[in-house]
């Protein structure tokens, strides 16, 4: 199962708001011992958003979708969800509930318009003001308010998701001093061929003084890793590079 993010909104590509949710995401699977494999930016685009979903309906892997669940014209999602699942946007009885609940007769004409979802949804709850977010297959649509949508996520990484095996990669690696990195690419092309199963990066920088730095590594099974480090610091070694251990 790989985990990607769907954020949602004209606001975020015009500028006009800042994304919190990338990094958030990040941090939060990562304590679940998972990875983000993939993120999509969308606006307010129906057409534009109901090929994105059925993308990510076709591939098959979960997805936290962040904006759009509102009752507001701009609100689309949840429209653009039924059309991607090829279902009826219905009024969900329990969702209705909580809306009342919460709003009493304010609910009414527009509040409940969140309550109409894609035939088949479950509810995610909100602890905040009970307006339920909702799953359909592996794609969990949250509003887009931080103070909402994350502690609704980690209800759903601890509903849903909380017996999968780990797939958080071990980083292993040495920052090399004052080489350019063209230098080194033979040696990865070799070191790719020999190890399939681990991921090699590197991260050239300058710093103020003008020495180049490279941070060299890899990302894998924890011991696949660590011994992989002590193959590209005998390298090092042998061709004389100076390198130290990052900070």
């Amino acid at each position: 199962m790989r985990f990607g993010i769907l954020i949602v909104g004209d606001e975020i590509l015009g500028g006009r708001r800042q994304d919190r949710h990338l990094p958030h995401a990040i941090e939060a699977l990562a304590r679940h011992r998972r990875r983000l494999w993939w993120v999509r930016v969308v606006g307010d685009d129906p057409a534009l958003l109901t090929r994105q979903l059925r993308e990510i309906r076709a591939g098959g892997d979960a997805c936290f979708s962040f904006g759009g669940i509102g009752a507001t014209p701009d609100d689309l999602t949840r429209q653009c969800v039924a059309a991607a699942y090829e279902v009826a946007l219905v009024r969900h009885p329990q969702a209705l509930a909580e809306i009342e609940a919460q709003y009493g007769a304010e609910a009414w004409p527009n509040r409940v318009l969140m309550a109409d979802l894609p035939q088949g949804a479950r509810l995610i709850p909100n602890p905040v003001n009970r307006v339920p977010g909702f799953s359909i297959g592996q794609l969990h649509c949250l509003p887009g308010f931080p103070h909402m949508a994350w502690p609704m996520m980690e209800w759903v990484l601890d509903t849903e998701y909380a017996n999968l095996a780990p797939d958080l990669p071990s980083h292993a690696s040495v920052v090399v001093l004052d080489v350019a990195e063209s230098t080194l690419v033979p040696w990865m092309n070799a070191f790719v061929q020999r190890h399939p199963d681990l991921k090699l990066f590197s991260l050239p920088r300058t710093i103020p003084d003008g020495v180049r730095e490279i941070e060299l590594g890899v990302a894998g099974e924890a011991s696949a890793a660590h011994a992989a480090l002590r193959e590209i610091k005998q390298m090092l070694d042998s061709a004389g590079h100076r390198y130290r251990e990052p900070t």
